[in-house]
């Protein structure tokens, strides 16, 4: 008995199925959660470049003027909206968001977008850095820094960094 060729029918069917069994990559989180201390929308400190890309998918790009290795994870393509993270020696010594995105919050209800003095009824009073064109606001806890992003007197994001790092970006 000889082998027939599968119909155009049946050639869909396997093809789809291949498709929908294969994992589908991860996206950029749109909203996330900033725990303090801890991670920003599941990425911790030390994880390393394949941990990220699971957390947060593939689709990102890589700064060409940092001087550490820097990945910006857009949640729309061309858009300076999403986070990033720093790495050395391939691990995260640094997690941020970028430029105010949707949907972000910590855990105490903290979130994006609201008036700055939030930040200190919250989280008490914090050091203050000034960035230049915005203002970090940071909490040196025994593990990590964290950090609140001020621009025009609002939170603007959030950041998760090495204790003895500049949260300046």
């Amino acid at each position: 008995m000889g082998t027939r060729a599968l119909g155009p029918v049946a050639l869909a069917v396997v093809a789809a199925a291949l498709v929908l069994s294969l994992p589908a990559p991860a996206e950029p989180p749109t909203g996330g959660t900033f725990t303090p201390g801890t991670s920003l929308a599941g990425v911790e400190l030390g994880l390393t470049r394949s941990e990220v890309l699971e957390a947060w998918g593939t689709r990102h790009g890589v700064c060409r003027d940092c001087v550490e290795t820097t990945w910006y994870f857009n949640e729309q393509p061309f858009q300076p909206q999403g986070m990033g993270a720093v790495f050395e020696e391939g691990r995260v010594v640094h997690a941020f968001t970028v430029w105010q995105p949707e949907g972000w919050s910590t855990p105490e209800g903290l979130e994006l977008g609201t008036p700055a003095g939030e930040i200190g009824a919250t989280y008490g009073e914090l050091a203050e850095i000034d960035c230049g064109h915005y203002s970090a606001l940071v909490d040196n806890a025994p593990v990590a820094t964290s950090t609140f992003y001020v621009y025009e007197d609002e939170v603007w994001g959030f950041g998760l960094l090495e204790r003895g790092r500049t949260p300046c970006l």
